[in-house]
């Protein structure tokens, strides 16, 4: 069974935490550097941000501040939209590095596929930003790179390229399993990330959820991230609260019957962020 300080291997056999922190809606501040102080404290050793997210300093500041070695640690940040296409990825990740004050990132991803229905080039500006993303890979100034929120019909075109994805992070948990998707990375050695695996809060009064967790005398969070890690997924999810933190940690002693899989396996959808790939208007 897996502990909190295993990893998964990806394709290029970079290793990866099993367990993330996500740090969406935590900006720049004292609480945030707080908060990844205490998600330290509690074993965490993998961190998930975005340029977006705009609190890539004050993560910088918690990690200089942690006395955590650098080597020890997984840091994630993507490009966000405004920065597609080639020289503006390339401007973007050196700022994000700068903020972050470090040397060079385990993982970078685009943030969000340009789609269709904005863009009539929107192929050209994924595989150029992904041209850039490459290139900082073999430079050595990343460890590993991928994409988040990328269907099928975007991820294509970048198979063809000489560096795949590694990972592709997608909103993944109960009533919202994405099985497509997930099946198309799989056989693809494309690891999956699932960002908001407790669906945003919603997860924890589903009564559903709520009976089979009392059955492993655990919590509708530590039920919702085990789930993802037994579909193979890596669970990021995010919490202020110590206590909170260190109970998403404890998922790695109980195992779901496969019974009980397969119930919450074919879930009806239900709350989801309603962020579709294709739809988002940035």
């Amino acid at each position: 069974m897996r502990k909190l300080t295993d990893s998964f291997r990806l394709s290029n056999e970079y290793e990866i935490p099993c367990l993330g922190y996500g740090t969406w809606d935590m900006f720049n501040g004292d609480s945030t550097v707080s908060a990844i102080k205490n998600a330290l404290h509690v074993g965490y050793r993998h961190i998930d941000t975005a340029a977006f997210y705009k609190n890539e300093k004050s993560i910088g500041k918690a990690i200089r501040e942690s006395g955590i070695d650098r080597s020890a640690l997984f840091v994630t940040s993507k490009v966000w939209t405004n920065d597609r296409g080639y020289e503006n990825t390339k401007r973007a990740f050196a700022k994000s590095l700068d903020e972050l004050k470090l040397e060079y990132l385990d993982l970078y991803l685009i943030h969000w596929p340009a789609s269709a229905a904005k863009y009539a080039d929107w192929e050209k500006i994924n595989l150029d930003t992904w041209k850039a993303i490459i290139e900082l890979y073999k430079e050595g100034n990343i460890k590993a790179i991928g994409v988040s929120n990328f269907l099928v019909h975007h991820l294509e075109a970048l198979m063809r390229t000489e560096v795949p994805p590694m990972v592709n992070q997608l909103e993944i948990h109960p009533g919202h399993m994405q099985k497509d998707i997930l099946g198309f990375c799989g056989k693809n050695e494309i690891l999956v990330e699932a960002w908001g695996p407790l669906g945003q809060g919603k997860m924890l009064s589903d009564p559903k959820l709520a009976a089979i967790a009392a059955k492993y005398q655990k919590s509708v969070a530590q039920l919702c991230i085990r789930w993802c890690l037994q579909n193979g997924t890596l669970p990021l999810p995010k919490s202020s609260s110590p206590t909170r933190m260190e109970e998403n940690t404890l998922v790695f002693d109980f195992s779901i019957s496969e019974g009980d899989m397969e119930e919450i396996n074919a879930m009806p959808y239900f709350g989801g962020s309603g962020q579709h790939p294709d739809e988002v208007d940035f």
